[in-house]
């Protein structure tokens, strides 16, 4: 095993559960609505809250002859607000096994692709700001769409900000293997319940059921 100094971990299906179709649906139909379309191709929402890239959302709205930012503002904004509301009533909470972090001796952070914004919530809002030295997500723009992971951009902004010479990436989906990759990282692949029967076409370092495992890999 690769002895690593820096353990880089995404939140949504890492830390926390990740947030529910039904609720990014709604949001993203607050958001039609707030600009005016109330009736829409549920292609396009299911495009929106499955990972849109800022042509495709251009494309959208041109179809609905809206302004993508405009509608995207408000779509980021619902978006948001439905997350803090699960949080909130406690619907969405934090694994169990995040605790196995405290006993990790290096340096730890956090790179997602959640509302860099929403990263600060959950790190405030469960106690967890102490465990990180950085944390990155994306801005709430329409740019940020396309640096998202399996981009490098927000994975080289927090290994820049921390010194090491072997980091490793704990992800929950194929584009988080793939970034990590890219990013000249290893990788940890989660097999939370929600992604127990994905079938991975990039390969991941290592492969794991808890955190709990990743002591033994980053102290090896």
């Amino acid at each position: 095993m690769t002895e690593y100094d820096i353990a880089l971990f995404d939140s949504d299906g890492v830390l926390v559960d990740p947030p529910a179709y039904e609720t990014q649906v709604e949001a993203t139909v607050k958001a039609f609505e707030a600009v005016g379309v109330t009736t829409v191709d549920q292609r396009h929402i299911d495009d929106i809250v499955n990972g849109t890239t800022v042509g495709r959302l251009q494309e959208i709205c041109s179809v609905y002859d809206i302004d993508p930012e405009t509608f995207w503002e408000a779509r980021e904004r619902h978006d948001e607000l439905s997350q803090f509301e699960k949080f909130e009533a406690g619907s969405r909470d934090l694994y169990d096994d995040v605790a196995a972090i405290t006993a990790l001796p290096h340096p730890c952070g956090v790179v997602s692709n959640n509302h860099h914004s929403t990263i600060a919530y959950v790190l405030e809002h469960f106690e967890l700001a102490p465990l990180f030295e950085v944390y990155y997500g994306r801005e709430k723009t329409i740019e940020s769409l396309d640096l998202k992971k399996p981009n490098t951009h927000y994975l080289e902004k927090a290994l820049a900000d921390l010194e090491g010479e072997s980091a490793l990436y704990i992800g929950d989906s194929e584009s988080d293997v793939i970034a990590a990759h890219r990013a000249g990282m290893d990788s940890v692949f989660v097999r939370r319940p929600h992604s127990t029967d994905v079938a991975l076409s990039a390969t991941p370092t290592y492969e794991v059921e808890s955190l709990h495992a990743i002591t033994d890999i980053v102290n090896s």
